[in-house]
């Protein structure tokens, strides 16, 4: 492993140790609770020995008033180890979610077959969740069961024998039934995910579902996947309700056992009264982490499994060394036997690519759809890196600059500019924190925004909605435009620019480039039309 891989790892581990000492904290609370917890069995032992055979009130009241306050304390440690274990989770979460978030990114542009991006932080939400959850207290109580096995056997060995093998029972029931029902719930609950991913497509596509006439057989295709997981689902339930009854009467069912056990040894004068009902409630107390824990199987084996995903994942991603800073970009562009292709594979889509391109110069690229035009846009943005050869912006290649800060030299027009909930000036000023209100202006000015967005209730500080669902496609097109504008950057890419616009903002679209290339910056434009 290299140094840089080590450091990842270090990190990692770093936040992992953070979190760590609230886990063991509350892990140490659990054993007080756990204690705690044999309050009830001692004072029925107490009652029934002691208090009925010998009718003294001042020792009911002096047991009750102890009692209340073992229980106000074990109330106390409970709710502390629970708030210990919330900000475990969310102190991890807190630590990994930006470095996971910037990786996710990074692998959104560099497709893996192994890992997805999205996986990356769902992995971490899982864990996060069942930390914070109740479930992780089951499986915090379950070392402590030997706690209450062991005061049966004090009570009475047969009674302790036969608790445990009882608890055994119980358990393998439970670990059998979670193992059985667990691949049914998972192709349940991935059909249910298939069909709304469906559902959602459809929505997405509402108007071309309607212009096409495909509403019936949109329909038939959600039904059939909604059906096949409606019926998985149904089939999950019943086998899971079938088994979960069967432990519950079962459990039941060695409740009285032992009653009926412990009765059978009071008359036999090897145990009294108080000792059969304290018996009882220690095997209920017994049993009440196997069912916590079985009940909360899945949870426990999605947060298992995505914390050994991260585990691998952080400790072996190398880390990006950061480029040194450079100057500001004045526009100037080259290529040499330039390579291009779809991130994770070596087939290229254009390749032997030359040309020079002067600051203050524009070059236009004519060519009929997929012919490479985007491929080519966004290899000079720094989307995808080059196959081969080499692409440079002032004489040096895309990835000698740190990634944001290239971001700041360069103005990019997607074919189909992509909006994010927010406000307008917002996304114009790409959301920099340090948002320069001159700049939001002038950059709207120049793309011929700034009219119609001064028409809009709330002029620049309108909510654009969900990826700029309440504006055209020509207001989406000007606004993400004026952002590829934003900060005067040196090199300005427009793929497919006049795609949602009129004459009119074609006109402005014009007036836009003459005014980067009077201020000395380099404009590619990808077209269709010559014109």
């Amino acid at each position: 492993m290299s140094n840089r891989q080590s450091k990842t790892a270090s990190e990692f581990q770093a936040a992992v140790t953070s979190s760590r000492k609230l886990l063991w904290s509350a892990f140490g609370f659990s054993l007080f609770v756990n204690i705690l917890m044999l309050t009830s069995p001692l004072f029925m032992m107490q009652v029934y020995d002691r208090v009925l055979a010998s009718g003294s009130i001042p020792t009911l009241l002096a047991l009750l008033i102890l009692v209340s306050g073992l229980y106000l304390t074990m109330g106390l440690l409970d709710w502390i180890r629970g708030r210990l274990m919330a900000r475990s989770g969310a102190r991890l979460q807190s630590n990994l979610d930006g470095g996971l978030f910037s990786i996710s990114l990074k692998m959104a542009l560099k497709p893996s077959e192994r890992t997805k991006p999205n996986s990356l932080l769902k992995d971490l939400e899982s864990v996060q969740q069942f930390l914070s959850g109740p479930g992780v207290f089951g499986y915090f109580d379950v070392p402590w069961i030997p706690i209450y096995l062991f005061a049966v056997f004090l009570l009475h060995p047969e009674l302790g024998v036969f608790v445990t093998i009882a608890a055994t029972i119980i358990f393998i029931v439970a670990v059998l039934g979670a193992r059985f029902t667990s691949k049914m719930q998972s192709e349940a609950t991935n059909t249910a995910a298939q069909a709304e991913k469906t559902a959602e497509m459809m929505r997405q596509s509402a108007q071309t579902v309607k212009a096409l006439g495909m509403g019936e057989a949109a329909l038939r295709m959600w039904q059939e996947l909604r059906l096949k997981a409606l019926t998985m689902q149904i089939n999950y339930s019943d086998r899971s309700g079938a088994i979960q009854n069967f432990s519950k009467i079962f459990r039941q069912f060695l409740q009285t056992a032992v009653l009926a056990y412990g009765a059978w040894l009071a008359i036999r004068g090897d145990m009294s009264p108080g000792s059969i009902m304290a018996g009882s409630i220690l095997m209920g107390r017994a049993l009440s982490p196997i069912d916590q824990a079985i009940g909360h199987w899945q949870p426990f084996l999605r947060a298992r499994q995505g914390w050994l995903s991260l585990k691998e994942f952080m400790e072996n991603v190398p880390d990006e060394p950061k480029p040194m800073e450079l100057p500001p970009a004045q526009g100037n562009l080259s290529a040499n036997n330039l390579v291009v292709g779809p991130p994770g594979t070596r087939t290229p889509l254009i390749q032997g690519v030359n040309f020079e391109l002067p600051a203050g110069s524009v070059l236009g690229v004519i060519g009929p759809s997929a012919s490479g035009k985007s491929t080519f846009a966004r290899a000079l943005v720094g989307a995808w890196a080059p196959l081969a050869g080499e692409l440079r912006l002032d004489g040096a290649t895309l990835d000698q600059w740190e990634s944001d800060a290239l971001g700041k030299q360069i103005g990019y027009l997607p074919q189909d500019p992509t909006l994010f909930t927010g406000t307008i000036a917002q996304n114009i000023s790409r959301f920099d924190e340090k948002t320069d209100t001159q700049a939001i202006l002038r950059a709207a000015q120049i793309a011929g925004a700034h009219e119609l967005i001064l028409k809009l209730p709330d002029g620049y500080e309108s909510d654009i909605g969900e990826g700029g669902a309440q504006l055209s496609g020509g207001q989406r097109q000007r606004i993400g435009l004026a952002r590829a504008l934003y900060g005067d950057p040196a090199l300005l890419v427009l793929d497919e620019p006049n795609a949602h616009l009129d004459s009119e903002g074609e006109a402005t679209l014009m007036r836009a480039i003459q005014v980067t290339k009077a201020a000395g910056h380099s404009t590619v434009i990808m077209a269709h039309r010559p014109n």
